[in-house]
C-alpha cells in the first residue's frame, strides 16, 4: 500500500494549539468506569490497581492536575531545586507537544473525513447520520491517542533507560480506555497517567519520570493497536502520512516503529576464532560489525551509506553443515560486545520459526510487527533470518501456502518500496541452504552475499579438531597423547584477513558455461576497460537470463563499492572510542574517506569492476541451475532405488 500523498505538519498551526495541550495538562476530569473501579478484583497486584479504582468524592468525576503532580515530585524528589528539574522539564515539555500534535492530527480527520460537517449539523443527523457521527469520532479519538502516545515515544525514548524491565512490572495496565470523544480521550488517558505519577511506589528518583511515561505511552498504544480494527470510516488515515515540519517524525496510518517495541534475543557468544574455514564469509561479517557501530544517532545516518559500504540486507549460504548459525551468534557476540564497550543500544532480532500463521492474512500482521522494529532509529540491530528457504521459499513453486506469500509480500516492502526506511542502524541477514529456492524478488534485494563452505583444508580440519581436543587437553594434560603438526600453528590459517583481495580467486573468465559464453561474445566487440563493454554484457546476459534486471545491476555496483570500503578500522578506534565512535557525522565521514584514500592505492577500479561482474553473474548461473539440477538429481536417484528394488526382487524369485 503507497500513500497518495504526504501532509506537512506546519509549526505555526501547533503554535495555535499549544495553549489547549497546556489546559489539559493543568486539568482535566474523568469519572470512572465501574469496570475500571472493580477492576482490581481480578488482579494479583491489588496495590497500585486499587490505588487507581480509587475514585475520589464517592463516585463523583475526579479532578487531576499533570503538571501540579509532576511539581509535587520536584518537592519530594529534589525538595533543593529551585527550577523544574530537567528530566521532569523535559516530560513536562513532550507531553505537551504530543498534546498538541494530537490534537492537530484529530482537527485534520475532522476536516479529511466529513466529521466537521457531521459535528456543524449535529441536530439535524437522521439515524444513519448519527450513527456514522459516533463511528467518526470514535476514530478520530482514537487516531488522536494513537498520535499523542506515537509522539511521546519519538520524544522520549532516547533519553529513557535502556532497560525498562523494573518500571515495566511495576506497570498495572491502563483500567480504561475511552474513545467517546476527544475530550474524553484525553481526559482518561491524562487521569489515569496522574494516578501513576502521584503514586509513591511508582516514581523513587527523577529519572523514573522519564522511564514510566514511555511505559505508560507504550501501553495506551498497545491498547489502541488491539482496538484498531473495530473502527470505521479509517480510510483518510491510512491513504496518507503526516510529516512535522523540521523533524523527521511522521504520522504514516498506523504504522508505528514502536509497537510491541522488540526485545533482544539471548544467544550463545562465539568468537570468530572459535568458526573454522569460512574465510570469505567471517570477513563479511566483521566489516558488517564495524560499518553497522559507524552508525551516527545524533544524525540518524551511517558514513557508509555515503561512501556505498552498507548492506541493508544480505545473504549468507552454503550446504548444512558449515557453520551458519556459528556465523549469526558470531555476529551477535561481537555487535554485543562493541556495542557494550561504546554505551550503545543494540538489539539482536531474529525472525521467529512461528512468522507463518495458519489464518488468512495473519502471516502479513506477523512479518510487519517483525519488521517494524528495523525501522527504530535508536539502536543497532541485527535481524538474523535462519533456514530462510522456510519462510521466503519462490512464490511460484507448487505448494507454496498463502502465508508464505504474505511474508515475501511484507518484506519486499519493507526492503524497497514505501516503507524502506534505512537509517544505516539495521541489517538483515539471509542465512540459507537453498538459496535456489528463495523467492527471485527476495534475492534481488541482496547487496551483499558469500558463501558459508566451512572446513575446506587439511589445516582447516586439523584446527576444527584442535578446537575439540584442547579442552581436553587443558583439565588432563598428556591425556591427549598424539603429536603436533610439524609446519603449522594451529589456528594460524583461522586469522582474520586484511581486505577480500587475499580471499577471493583472481580469475579473468566466468566459470559458468552460458556467461562464458556471452563474455567471450561481448569481448569481440569492446574492450574490458570501456563502459560499454558492461551496458553490452548486461544487455546480453537478459537475453540468457530473462530475470536479470536493474536491481541486479545495482547489487553489482554494491559489491564493487564494498570492495572499495574493504579497509579495517582502526584498532586504536575500538580501545578509544572518543577518537571516532564519539565524533560528529562528519567528522566521521571525513576520517572513513581518508582511509578510503589510502585503501585505493594499488587497487583498480577497472579490475575490481571485472571481478565483481564475474562474480556475480556465476553466481546468478549457479542459483538459477541448481534448482533445476536438484531435480534431477533427485529423480535419478529414485529412478536408481527403483532398479536395485527390482533386481533384488528378481534375485529374491
Amino acid at each position: 500500500m503507497q500513500h497518495n500523498s504526504t501532509f506537512p505538519i506546519k509549526q505555526n498551526e501547533l503554535d495555535m494549539l499549544r495553549d489547549e495541550a497546556t489546559s489539559y495538562l493543568k486539568s482535566v476530569q474523568w469519572e470512572q468506569g465501574q469496570r475500571a473501579k472493580n477492576r482490581d478484583k481480578d488482579v494479583k497486584d491489588e496495590s497500585i490497581l486499587l490505588y487507581l479504582s480509587r475514585a475520589k468524592g464517592n463516585g463523583a468525576s475526579d479532578v487531576v492536575s499533570v503538571s501540579k503532580t509532576v511539581l509535587g515530585l520536584k518537592k519530594r524528589l529534589l525538595p533543593e531545586s529551585v527550577a523544574l528539574p530537567p528530566y521532569l522539564n523535559e516530560t513536562l515539555f513532550y507531553v505537551q507537544e504530543a498534546l498538541t500534535l494530537g490534537i492537530w492530527i484529530k482537527d485534520s480527520y475532522y476536516d479529511s473525513s466529513g466529521l466537521s460537517t457531521l459535528n456543524e449539523n449535529k441536530s439535524a443527523l437522521d439515524s444513519s447520520g448519527k450513527q456514522e457521527y459516533e463511528s467518526k469520532m470514535l476514530t478520530a479519538t482514537a487516531f488522536m491517542l494513537f498520535a499523542i502516545a506515537y509522539k511521546v515515544l519519538h520524544d522520549l525514548k532516547p533519553h529513557a533507560s535502556d532497560d525498562l524491565s523494573v518500571m515495566k512490572q511495576k506497570f498495572a495496565g491502563i483500567p480504561e480506555v475511552s474513545f467517546l470523544s476527544p475530550l474524553k480521550g484525553i481526559s482518561c488517558a491524562l487521569f489515569y497517567y496522574d494516578k501513576y505519577l502521584d503514586h509513591p511506589q511508582i516514581i523513587t528518583k527523577d529519572k523514573d519520570v522519564i522511564d514510566f511515561t514511555v511505559v505508560y505511552f507504550e501501553g495506551l498504544l498497545d491498547e489502541i493497536q488491539l482496538r484498531k480494527n473495530s473502527l470505521e470510516y479509517t480510510d483518510t488515515i491510512t491513504d496518507r502520512a503526516y510529516k512535522l515540519e523540521n523533524s523527521d517524525f511522521a504520522v504514516d496510518g498506523w504504522n508505528n516503529v514502536f509497537s510491541g517495541s522488540a526485545v533482544s534475543v539471548e544467544f550463545n557468544k562465539i568468537q570468530f576464532e572459535q568458526i573454522v574455514g569460512n574465510k570469505d564469509a567471517k570477513h563479511f561479517a566483521r566489516r558488517l560489525t564495524e560499518r553497522l557501530l559507524s552508525y551516527d544517532f545524533e544524525a540518524k545516518m551511517n558514513p557508509f551509506q555515503e561512501l556505498g559500504g552498507f548492506m541493508p540486507v544480505f545473504m549468507g549460504y552454503g550446504i548444512p553443515g558449515t557453520g551458519k548459525s556459528m556465523l549469526i551468534a558470531a555476529i551477535a557476540t561481537r555487535l554485543k560486545e562493541h556495542s557494550e564497550n561504546l554505551e550503545i543500544p543494540f538489539l539482536f532480532h531474529p525472525m521467529p520459526d512461528t512468522i507463518v500463521s495458519t489464518f488468512q492474512g495473519g502471516s502479513a500482521e506477523k512479518m510487519v510487527e517483525w519488521m517494524k522494529p528495523l525501522q527504530d532509529p535508536t539502536r543497532l540491530i541485527f535481524a538474523p533470518i535462519d533456514d530462510a528457504e522456510n519462510n521466503l521459499q519462490e512464490r511460484t513453486a507448487q505448494g507454496v501456502s498463502a502465508g508464505v506469500k504474505e511474508v515475501i509480500g511484507v518484506f519486499l516492502r519493507y526492503t524497497e518500496g514505501a516503507y524502506a526506511v534505512n537509517y544505516g542502524n539495521s541489517s538483515v541477514g539471509l542465512f540459507t541452504n537453498l538459496p535456489e529456492m528463495l523467492d527471485k524478488a527476495v534475492i534481488s534485494r541482496v547487496q551483499g552475499r558469500f558463501k558459508i563452505d566451512g572446513a575446506r583444508n587439511e589445516h582447516d580440519f586439523v584446527d576444527q579438531d584442535h578446537l575439540w581436543w584442547r579442552k581436553l587437553d587443558e583439565t588432563m594434560p598428556d591425556f591427549v597423547n598424539m603429536s603436533d603438526p610439524k609446519d603449522y600453528n594451529y589456528l594460524d590459517d583461522q586469522k582474520t584477513v586484511k581486505s577480500l583481495g587475499e580471499i577471493l580467486d583472481k580469475f579473468n573468465k566466468p566459470t559458468e558455461e552460458r556467461v562464458l559464453e556471452t563474455f567471450d561474445k561481448v569481448s569481440k566487440t569492446y574492450k574490458g576497460n570501456e563502459h560499454m563493454f558492461y551496458a553490452h554484457l548486461y544487455t546480453e546476459i537478459q537475453n540468457v537470463f530473462p530475470f536479470f534486471s536493474s536491481r541486479d545491476v545495482r547489487n553489482i555496483q554494491k559489491a564493487v563499492s564494498l570492495r572499495l570500503t574493504d579497509f579495517d578500522l582502526e584498532q586504536d578506534w575500538f580501545e578509544n572510542p572518543e577518537v571516532y565512535f564519539k565524533k560528529d557525522y562528519d567528522t566521521k565521514f571525513g576520517m572513513l574517506q581518508e582511509l578510503m584514500r589510502a585503501n585505493m592505492k594499488g587497487l583498480d577500479f577497472a579490475d575490481i569492476r571485472k571481478q565483481e561482474v564475474i562474480r556475480y553473474l556465476d553466481n546468478v548461473a549457479t542459483i538459477a541451475d541448481t534448482d533445476f539440477k536438484r531435480k534431477v538429481d533427485a529423480r535419478i536417484n529414485q529412478l536408481n532405488i527403483e532398479t536395485e528394488a527390482r533386481e533384488q526382487f528378481k534375485s529374491r524369485d
